[in-house]
């Protein structure tokens, strides 16, 4: 490569995350409102430059700290986003990545140095966002349902364990079906990658329920 060439110049990496959450049987991101140009005033997913001596994971667990407040959580890359036109200040390539949290257990900055506000959206209920978010969005919203069929992904959800009513609820809001009840227990709990605590929750007026947890391992049967 030459270093002096022009062709090389001005070029720069986005990191950007697509982070899921499901309240209340609802499947819902987190979007920031930015505060400067460009796209000023817009909601965006979460995300930034990548500095030149930073790693992509790095930069985007800098981005998320200091544009949201959330720290330590789990991510996955998933795309990468290369139109030469998707920026208006230069060639900005975009990395993305997804993850799924419990919101209840986060607290998050409505306002920083480069945002005005942050907040959770359904997927049903998206703005148009910056720079080429909606599309980013979209392919994460898709990669997630693979992924919680195919992998583990629902444990950094529920890391403290589930009922079966629980994550049904979650399985059916991300995918958008509905499943039986006594089936969908007994195909969880037949691909053997879920496993029962001595633990059990109690909701008012019903019996206890049982507490379940993820076995450690990434890729199961796919589930659906």
């Amino acid at each position: 490569m030459e270093v002096n060439n022009p062709k090389y110049r001005n070029q720069g990496i986005h990191v950007v995350c697509s982070i899921f959450t499901v309240d209340k049987g609802v499947t819902k991101v987190l979007l920031i409102r930015r505060k400067n140009e460009p796209f000023k005033g817009m909601w965006a997913l979460v995300g930034g430059a990548l500095y030149n001596d930073e790693e992509l994971i790095d930069g985007l667990k800098r981005e998320l700290k200091e544009k949201t407040g959330i720290e330590n959580i789990h991510l996955e890359m998933a795309n990468v986003y290369s139109r030469i036109d998707r920026s208006p200040v230069m060639r900005m390539v975009a990395i993305s990545y997804i993850g799924i949290v419990d919101k209840n257990k986060l607290s998050i900055l409505k306002e920083t140095l480069k945002t005005v506000d942050c907040d959770w959206f359904p997927l049903d209920r998206i703005p148009k966002l910056a720079y080429d978010h909606n599309e980013i969005l979209e392919d994460a919203a898709k990669l997630l349902k693979e992924r919680i069929k195919k992998t583990d992904m629902l444990r950094y959800l529920y890391p403290s364990g589930f009922t079966m009513p629980e994550i049904q609820k979650v399985y059916e809001s991300i995918l958008g079906v509905s499943f039986d009840r006594r089936n969908f227990r007994k195909k969880l709990l037949s691909l053997g990658f879920i496993k029962e605590t001595n633990k059990t929750e109690r909701f008012e007026g019903k019996k206890p329920a049982k507490i379940y947890e993820f076995k450690k391992q990434n890729e199961i049967k796919s589930i659906f």
